[in-house]
């Protein structure tokens, strides 16, 4: 009886001890996340799996959320998880645009930074048609000022992305990590496996 109950207790320390691992890694290291959607073509197609790192700019208390240990700040270009701000139950990729401080202008599609014109390499545009500001933001936008603690996104799929110029800017302490690496990608439309997209280094 007591070699079982010794037993019965290894098992369970080793389950807590499983689940404390994998709750320390997803927390502070390394989160697997799924791209449901085409905002980010082509730099990352719907199906792909990636991995965040969780710790680039710095480890930070969950449900708070408050910085424990700075260790980096987002740089333009990074692509970054974000707690959607418009819904906190979801998650969201984008690619990082405007810095705090920064004056952030859309002119007929063309991004310009601190009212200079950005050579946007990451930026595709699928849609020759220019829409008015006046009619919404996507072509034709700002400018505006990035607040203090605060980041400009925007997908990389320019004219098929929900993003800061629809809904403004993200805060610091919602950023969740920065995009490491693609390691699976299933193309469901063909039924196939991806093999030349696994191991993608993201940037």
């Amino acid at each position: 009886m007591t070699k079982q109950k010794s037993k019965l207790r290894e098992y369970l320390e080793a389950i807590i001890l499983a689940v404390v691992i994998a709750f320390f890694v997803r927390t502070f290291v390394v989160q697997a996340y799924k791209i449901p959607s085409g905002s980010m073509k082509p730099t990352l197609l719907i199906g792909d799996h990636l991995l965040v790192t969780k710790f680039n700019y710095g480890v930070k208390l969950p449900l708070i959320r408050s910085t424990l240990i700075p260790l980096g700040k987002p740089k333009r270009g990074d692509i970054v998880v974000f707690i959607y701000p418009e819904d906190r139950s979801k998650d969201f990729i984008k690619r990082m645009i405007g810095l705090p401080g920064d004056t952030i202008e859309v002119r007929n599609k063309q991004v310009f930074i601190n009212n200079l014109p950005w050579n946007d390499t990451y930026g595709k545009h699928v849609d020759n048609i220019v829409i008015p500001g006046a009619v919404q933001p996507r072509d034709n936008f700002g400018p505006v000022t990035v607040p203090e603690d605060s980041f400009f996104v925007m997908g990389d799929n320019r004219d098929e992305s929900y993003d800061s110029r629809f809904w403004g800017f993200v805060r610091q302490q919602d950023i969740l990590g920065k995009a490491l690496v693609i390691y699976w990608s299933w193309d469901s439309e063909n039924n196939s496996v991806r093999w030349n997209r696994i191991g993608k280094i993201l940037n």
